[in-house]
Formats: structure tokens, sequence, C-alpha cells
């Protein structure tokens, strides 16, 4: 893996280097937001429905880091059940990497569900060391059930989940890196709420054409995001890129 920018002389990135390129920033008074997405050069977000046709070594790679720099991992329960989204697990290098960054051993998966559609069999409460963490509406059925189940339910909002709240309520637990695993709604609500601090996209050198979505969909903006250029990384002939607001 080899940085295109802001060093095009390091051709060879430690770990330690990718952590400094990925790393949030000190002393963090609210919540920080990284979304991450991978997408192939025509915009498919998924290959036969999943993005892991998409994904790369180099890719994974600078997933599961960004996994081990988070507080808590964000996502929308569509993505969560198709990518059949379970809690982390120890490993080696996450633990040295995260007790040393003073972190929790393990982030929880925090669920976006208006509609509290995470059933309580689901891996994300069978499969964990860590409770979820379900933020829903107030007019969301089954509730109870999941709490009963081991989930911690959390309501931000009478018919819809309000995306401020649901950061407001990480602020409140301490858990400002906020790694943001898409899917393309929850991306697009996090756009239109202002929410989005960092993209970290990688382009997958793959044509797939279908009818497969891109990263984002929402309400068109009255205005777009600008963001900057903060890192470009190549692997073989995956591109990663990192943009901040």
């Amino acid at each position: 893996m080899q940085t295109l920018w802001p060093d095009p002389d390091a051709y060879e990135l430690s770990d330690s280097a990718l952590e400094r390129l990925y790393d949030y920033p000190a002393a963090l008074d609210r919540p920080f937001v990284q979304v991450n997405f991978v997408s192939s050069l025509d915009g498919a977000v998924t290959v036969a429905g999943r993005s892991a046709e998409l994904s790369g070594p180099g890719d994974q790679k600078v997933f599961h880091l960004q996994r081990d720099l988070a507080d808590v991992i964000l996502v929308g329960a569509t993505t969560a059940l198709v990518e059949r989204y379970r809690g982390l697990k120890h490993n080696e290098v996450r633990a040295e990497r995260r007790e040393r960054l003073g972190l929790a051993p393990l982030p929880p998966i925090a669920v976006v569900t208006g509609k509290c559609s995470v059933t309580p069999d689901s891996l994300l409460l069978a499969d964990t060391l860590v409770p979820p963490i379900l933020f829903t509406s107030e007019a969301a059925p089954g509730k109870e059930a999941l709490t009963d189940a081991g989930a911690e339910v959390v309501v931000v909002g009478d018919e819809h989940v309000d995306l401020n709240l649901a950061l407001a309520e990480l602020g409140k637990r301490g858990l400002n890196r906020v790694n943001c695993e898409g899917g393309p709604r929850l991306f697009g609500g996090m756009i239109a709420a202002n929410l989005v601090d960092q993209l970290n996209l990688t382009m997958s050198p793959l044509l797939t054409a279908g009818d497969s979505g891109r990263i984002a969909s929402g309400p068109v903006l009255a205005e777009a995001r600008r963001m900057r250029l903060a890192a470009a990384l190549r692997d073989d002939d995956f591109l990663m890129l990192a943009y901040r607001r």
C-alpha cells in the first residue's frame, strides 16, 4: 500500500502511519463521524446484493483499522441485515491498538432502525460481547422485546429517527469517535443533516453495470457539501480516498 497524498514518497505504509491517517481529532467534545464506503468505478455499492465482492485486501485492512479506532460503529438496519452484522470480537491486533489508544476493549454497534426491524434473535444480539444500541422511533413496535433480549433501545423521534438526536445520545455516552458504515439511506440522511465530518471511499477496480444504487440516497440538498482531500492511498488497482470537511 502506498501513499499518493499527502506524501507521495511514502511508498510503503506502516500500520502506525495508517493509524495516523485515519485517526480522529484529539480531545473531541462532540461526535466526529467518519463514513466508510466501497464503490465500483461506475458507482455501484454492491455486487449480487452485497459489498464484499467489491473489496480487496487493502480495503479490508483499512476497514478493520477504522473499526479499531472507533468508539462506536453506526449502521443502518438494512445494511446490518444484508451484510450479516454481529458484534465485534477480540483479536491480538485490536486489543493492543485499542488499549494503547485508551479505548474500550470493543466498540458497540449502534443501529438506526426507524421501524425497529431488528429481531430479538438477530446476530447483533445473539452473537456479541457488547450490547448493541438501537436508535428507533416512538411509533415503532417491538421495543420491549429487544430490550429484554439485551439491546439498549433509545427512542430519538416520534415517527422517524432524528439523526441529530441519535448523535447527541452517542455524545452523552462518550462515544465521540463514530465509524458509520452506511448504508446509502443512512449516509444520505447524515449528509442532509450536515453530520458527516469525513468520507473514506475505496474505489474498486470493477465495472459492474446493473441497477445497484449509489453510496448515498436521500433528499436533494439546497447546496452541495464541499469536502477537501485529506489522503489518497493505492493498493494494487484499488484507490482509497479520505475527504474531510
